[in-house]
């Protein structure tokens, strides 16, 4: 018992991911000094004035960088790549994220339909790019390889499957442009 607590808490300071599943670092989520401390050590980059809710998840955060004014809320989830370089996560300054958003840069393979999904892996991890000034809205889903550009909505619950352009306003499943 005590040996598998010690391995617990090893595995929640020193692991590549944040989240309500690591209780002896998510504590720190609700003390802004210690939250801060904790996301400047494990992200890639956390920017100025970023913040880490309570109740997020990031899976990989040293594949993860945060720009500038960038909250990350309760219920979202940021899975980037631990063992593919290109599986990175990149929000850049005043992007508006809302809560229970999910980020995935790989998906599991589905080329035999003859043969369990679970046996045959996952596909090439893409990186996923949100730009300056965008807004995602609550519950929306980011697949693989997606930019998102300046200034650009994604309104909420949309599944987001293309790159949306600069200015623009999505929405749906899958995320289509109305304006």
């Amino acid at each position: 018992m005590i040996r598998n607590l010690l391995d617990k808490y090893k595995f929640d300071i020193h692991g590549d991911r944040l989240g309500p599943d690591l209780p002896f670092t998510h504590w720190r989520l609700y003390f802004n000094k210690l939250s801060d401390k904790l996301c400047k050590k494990k992200f890639k980059r956390f920017g100025l004035n970023a913040s880490f809710r309570p109740g997020a998840y990031a899976i990989t955060c040293s594949q993860i960088s945060l720009g500038n004014n960038v909250v990350i809320r309760p219920l979202t989830m940021l899975f980037a790549s631990s063992i593919d370089p290109n599986g990175t996560i990149t929000i850049e300054d005043n992007v508006l994220i809302g809560s229970g958003v999910h980020i995935y840069v790989s998906n599991h393979e589905f080329k035999n339909n003859n043969k369990d999904i679970f046996s045959q892996g996952h596909q090439s991890a893409l990186p996923v790019f949100i730009k300056k000034g965008a807004w995602i809205g609550a519950n929306s889903i980011i697949l693989p390889g997606v930019t998102i550009g300046t200034n650009a909505v994604v309104g909420a619950g949309s599944v987001v499957t293309k790159d949306i352009p600069a200015r623009t306003v999505f929405v749906g499943n899958p995320a289509m442009k109305i304006r």
